[in-house]
C-alpha cells in the first residue's frame, strides 16, 4: 500500500503505455480512499514523473500524504523530492502551529539541499504538488510549476493549486534580468527554455526562476468528495471540471485515477501521465 512508484516496467498499461505505477490504499480510522497511476510519456525520454500516495501514523495523528513531482531534463530532482520533501516539511519545529509558513520553508531548503548536493542533481528540475490532510480535517496543499491540484465540493471542481506560468510571472522574471520567450515553438518559456516559472533544481537558470510555493489550506466537510492531484500531462488536454466529472462516477478512486490518464490518452496526451485520486467518503 505504501508503495510509491516503479519504473521502466514492460507491462503495458493504460492505452498501450508503459505502465509506471498504479496502487491504492486506505484509512484506518475514517472511509478515506486513495488510487493512484502512472504512465511514461511516447516523448523521447525516460519516464520522468514520480509520486507519493500513502497514510502514516505521525505525533498521534493520521496523516495523508499525497503529491505529483514532475521533472525535466532527467529524473535525478523528481526522485530526491520524492524521498526528502515531505520529511522536511514535517521536521519542521512549527509545523503544527505554523503549517504555512513550514510548507514555504521546507520547499525552498528542499531546492537549497538539491542544488548545493551534488553538480548533477540541480542541473535537471521538477514540479511539485503536495497535499497533507491531517486526521482527514485539515488539507494543506503546495505547488511550484504546472502540476495541478483540484477539489470536488458537491460536484463542483475548485483548482487548489496555481499554474506558475511564465507570462503569469513574466515581469519578476524580467526584473531578475531573465526574459520570457515563446520561440522556439509556441509555448511561453523562462530563457526559451522553461514552460514554467517556478521549479525545483533548474541550477542554470535558477537566478531567474522561484521555488517558493503556493500554500491554500481547507477543510474536509460533508460536501468534500474528492481530490485530484495530476501532472500537466492530464491538465494540458482536460479541464478541471471534467476531470471531477469522470472521477466522481467511479466509485474505487484507483479505476478513476486509471480512466482520467485514459481518457487524457484518447485526446492524445503526449507527455507523461500521474494521476491521484482521493476520495473522502
Amino acid at each position: 500500500m505504501d508503495s510509491l512508484c516503479c519504473f521502466n516496467s514492460s507491462r503495458k498499461g493504460v492505452g498501450g503505455r508503459s505502465l509506471c505505477g498504479s496502487g491504492k490504499g486506505k484509512s484506518l480510522q475514517c472511509p478515506l480512499k486513495y488510487g493512484f497511476c502512472l504512465v511514461e510519456g511516447t516523448q523521447d525520454h525516460t519516464m520522468e514523473d514520480f509520486h507519493v500516495a500513502k497514510i502514516v501514523q505521525f505525533n498521534g495523528r493520521e496523516l495523508g500524504l499525497f503529491a505529483i513531482f514532475d521533472g525535466h531534463s532527467g529524473d535525478t530532482v523528481p526522485a530526491y523530492l520524492q524521498k526528502h520533501l515531505f520529511s522536511n516539511i514535517l521536521k519542521e519545529e512549527d509545523f503544527w502551529t505554523d503549517p504555512n509558513s513550514s510548507i514555504i520553508e521546507a520547499y525552498e531548503a528542499t531546492d537549497q539541499a538539491i542544488l548545493s548536493h551534488s553538480p548533477d542533481l540541480g542541473r535537471g528540475g521538477s514540479t511539485a504538488v503536495t497535499a497533507i490532510l491531517v486526521n482527514n480535517q485539515k488539507l494543506w496543499i503546495a505547488n511550484v510549476g504546472d502540476s495541478r491540484a483540484v477539489l470536488s465540493r458537491k460536484g463542483v471542481a475548485i483548482q487548489m493549486s496555481i499554474d506558475h506560468e511564465p507570462n503569469t510571472e513574466r515581469r519578476i522574471i524580467e526584473n531578475k534580468g531573465g526574459f520570457v520567450s515563446n520561440l522556439p515553438g509556441d509555448v511561453a518559456r523562462v530563457n526559451g527554455q522553461l514552460a514554467v516559472a517556478r521549479a525545483f533544481g533548474d541550477r542554470n537558470l535558477k537566478s531567474h526562476l522561484r521555488s517558493d510555493p503556493d500554500v491554500k489550506p481547507d477543510d474536509i466537510d460533508q460536501d468534500t468528495e474528492l481530490l485530484i492531484l495530476a501532472s500537466d500531462g492530464l491538465w494540458k488536454v482536460m479541464a478541471n471540471q471534467e476531470a471531477v466529472d469522470i472521477a466522481l462516477k467511479i466509485k474505487d478512486p484507483q479505476k478513476a485515477a486509471k480512466q482520467l490518464i485514459a481518457e487524457a490518452l484518447k485526446r492524445e496526451s503526449r507527455d507523461d501521465i500521474s494521476c491521484i485520486v482521493v476520495r473522502f467518503k
